[in-house]
């Protein structure tokens, strides 16, 4: 290779070298703070883009989980209330029997029917209160079934259904103004009762196997958002381990490139020699 001091092919070579060096101990510093090999489109296209779909569904299925965990309260709230309707009911079985009985005074019967009715109005307080985040499948107000979110694209929903359970519906048969102030009124409050009673808890049955439904669809969900995260890590994730050797070995190339460019821009002063005297 001729000598000159107008061009140093061998200090362009290093310079080539250390930059390049310097450019990739960047990106492994980048990666090692961020934790991340590929943090957008430019480091690697094709994967940036199937993550961000990835998150995207992960995201979908937050919300998905969101509408899970509030059909399991809407469903828990249901289920206490149509519980202490059920018990409500069994108090006034033991009411109206008693006043089934022809031989008590008129004292004690007036006394039973207020209890009767005392018991009447709890039911009413009870479903009037089960109501969460402004949903209430007890009381009548809702004339369909609650749907909630169950995939990540809003196409397939899990379902709360309506059990409405107002005094003198399809499932609590006594009236609001029942009575069992007479034995007739306690007879035919007897077979009303008896009814409503099965009614509530083949209702609880209903509501209790949905409530068990939702919650095993919110642990798949929070499964399938975990392996989906985990997917995610699996392609855009740095390997910590890797990443640290690799940024000393480069540390150490850069300052061997450094050393190497300093050694290839001396090599023109060659030249001065040529031209000294004798």
């Amino acid at each position: 290779m001729a000598l000159s001091v107008n061009t140093n092919k061998g200090a362009l070579i290093a310079l080539q070298n250390l930059n390049a060096t310097s450019e990739t101990l960047n990106n492994a510093q980048n990666r090692i703070s961020t934790g991340l090999k590929v943090q957008n489109a430019k480091d690697n296209a094709a994967v940036w883009s199937i993550a961000q779909d990835q998150r995207a569904d992960i995201g979908a299925l937050g919300a998905v989980k969101m509408s899970l965990d509030r059909a399991t309260s809407v469903a828990e709230v249901s289920m206490t209330a149509g519980e202490s309707v059920s018990d409500i009911l069994v108090s006034m079985k033991e009411k109206v029997i008693a006043a089934l009985d022809p031989s008590i005074d008129t004292a004690s019967r007036t006394a039973l029917n207020a209890d009767y009715k005392s018991l009447l109005r709890q039911i009413t307080q009870v479903i009037g209160s089960a109501s969460f985040d402004g949903a209430n499948i007890l009381n009548g107000s809702l004339a369909a079934n609650i749907r909630f979110l169950a995939s990540a694209d809003a196409a397939s929903f899990v379902t709360l259904s309506v059990k409405n359970m107002s005094l003198g519906g399809a499932i609590v048969t006594l009236g609001a103004n029942s009575s069992i102030n007479t034995v007739t009124n306690a007879t035919a409050v007897m077979a009303a009762l008896t009814t409503s009673l099965a009614n509530v808890n083949a209702a609880l049955g209903d509501i209790g196997a949905q409530a068990r439904q939702i919650e095993a669809h919110a642990v798949f969900v929070s499964k399938l958002t975990d392996v989906l995260e985990t997917g995610v890590g699996n392609l855009v994730d740095a390997d910590m381990a890797k990443e640290g050797a690799r940024l000393q070995a480069l540390q150490v190339q850069q300052q061997l490139g450094a050393q190497a460019l300093s050694i290839a821009n001396t090599a023109p002063q060659i030249v001065l020699s040529l031209f000294r005297g004798g």
